[in-house]
């Protein structure tokens, strides 16, 4: 007697268990864009990123000038006009005059570092 019901079980599971496994949070993930995503959190509220910006999980950061960035992760680019990865992400947040000139975005003087930092932290909060 077969057993239709079974084959879709067994092609089921392995699925399962790559989403669960990719659902699973690590350290590593606090180090996206080679940054630390905790110290990027308190550099976010030291320069004052929240003024101009609304950023869950950073204190204070209601801001409504600037485009909220809560999941900027998911976004194809950043400011319209560099593709969205952590390394473009980290070079905008240190020289967005240099990118975009008429931007209203100020040079706010972030090392390179903090800038990682920054990143790590923005493209956790998917």
């Amino acid at each position: 007697m077969s057993r239709p019901f079974l084959r879709p079980r067994c092609c089921v599971a392995p699925f399962a268990l790559c989403l669960l496994a990719a659902g699973c949070g690590s350290a590593s993930e606090t180090h996206t864009a080679g940054g630390d995503a905790e110290r990027g959190r308190e550099l976010l509220w030291q320069f004052g990123c929240g003024t101009c910006h609304r950023i869950e999980g950073v204190v204070g950061a209601v801001g409504e000038v600037g485009p909220p960035l809560d999941g900027l992760a998911r976004r194809v680019y950043i400011a319209g006009v560099l593709t969205n990865t952590p390394e473009n992400l980290a070079r905008w947040i240190r020289m967005p005059q240099d990118i975009a000139p008429k931007t209203a975005m100020p040079d706010l003087g972030v090392t390179e570092e903090q800038a990682r930092d920054m990143a790590a932290f923005l493209y956790l909060r998917r």
